[in-house]
């Protein structure tokens, strides 16, 4: 078992099988299980080569950690990258997650007792004919997607031309709890090669999504408000500036955190808070200082912030550590 504690490490690099541990994904299921997903890259710390999809569930508010699991790998030890884990929580307590193989093709499997067993991986890929964009390479997440408050699951994802470098954000959906899924909106160009993206639920039912952008030093916003089907143009939020990165968001009642470096380049993991909808932040405490970079943000089941991400003394990818903080009105 793995302690637990504020700060602690969840997959430390080397030790368990793998070279680094890579692109943290955390939910709380309904049943209160803690599922902290990750890539697992066997001999290096590059985003290509052989990489498994790896899993440790907490059933303690993230005090302990399970030995770690192999949701999916293929092939042995043949370079084929499987990765950007993007669970869902979804009702009845069935788990939703998406990933990909090689960038290039997106699989669905599901558990239905909390991540102890998936299903038989489902091929997607047929879905992302729907988008305008002439992508090929695409990731789902990282990081959590979204059960809206109607009942539609929402996955974010980007796309990408390689021959041009040219990235979009997008989400996919589906209304019948991950039977079938659907291409959502794809975000305009306005900004530049926006990708990893983030949403939130807000009250009232519009949805918020968090965008890196490979040329801004700013996040990237948009909002939906036919639940992720059409989006506004996406605009730099001049609060949130940060280094090309990924980052997290999450709603907790009437608050929307978020968490990513703060600089300079992928150090110092601080979190933030919004309390008018995501309109303007206030910093409330840092995380992790010193390197750091990919975190996912959620609600343990005893009303605790959790923030799952990579940091280390040296370097950023020596560890994917937990961070507790008490929530306080």
């Amino acid at each position: 078992m793995v302690c637990g504690q504020e700060n602690a490490s969840v997959f430390v690099s080397g030790e368990g099988g793998y070279h680094t541990y890579r692109i943290p994904a955390l939910i709380a299921s309904d049943a209160g299980t803690l599922l902290a997903f990750c890539e697992g890259r066997k001999t290096s710390p590059s985003d290509a080569g052989d990489i498994d999809l790896l899993l440790k569930r907490s059933t303690d508010n993230g005090v302990t950690w399970s030995e770690q699991q192999v949701v999916y790998e293929e092939g042995g030890d043949a370079k084929i990258t499987i990765g950007n884990p993007c669970p869902v929580a979804g009702a009845e307590g069935v788990v939703h997650l998406l990933f990909t193989r090689d960038n290039a093709r997106v699989f669905y499997v599901a558990s239905r007792d909390d991540g102890a067993t998936w299903s038989t991986p489902r091929e997607i890929t047929a879905v992302f004919a729907g988008f305008d964009f002439p992508w090929t390479r695409v990731g789902t997440g990282p990081g959590h997607g979204l059960r809206l408050s109607s009942g539609r699951l929402l996955v974010p994802l980007w796309l990408n031309e390689r021959t041009g470098q040219n990235y979009r954000s997008a989400v996919l959906y589906s209304d019948d709890d991950g039977v079938s899924w659907q291409a959502g909106g794809l975000l305009g160009p306005e900004v530049a090669d926006t990708n990893e993206c983030m949403a939130v639920e807000l009250p009232g039912g519009a949805v918020y999504l968090n965008m890196r952008a490979q040329k801004a030093p700013f996040r990237v916003v948009a909002g939906s408000t036919d639940r992720g089907e059409t989006w506004s143009v996406p605009v730099p939020d001049q609060g949130l500036p940060g280094p090309v990165c990924q980052a997290s968001v999450l709603r907790v009642g009437g608050r929307v955190f978020f968490a990513n470096p703060t600089g300079p380049g992928r150090t110092n993991l601080a979190i933030k808070m919004s309390d008018d909808g995501a309109q303007t932040w206030r910093q409330l405490e840092m995380l992790h200082e010193g390197p750091s970079a990919y975190s996912d943000l959620a609600l343990s089941p005893d009303g605790n912030l959790l923030c799952l991400y990579e940091g280390g003394t040296n370097k950023p990818y020596e560890a994917i550590r937990i961070s507790r903080i008490a929530l306080r009105e």
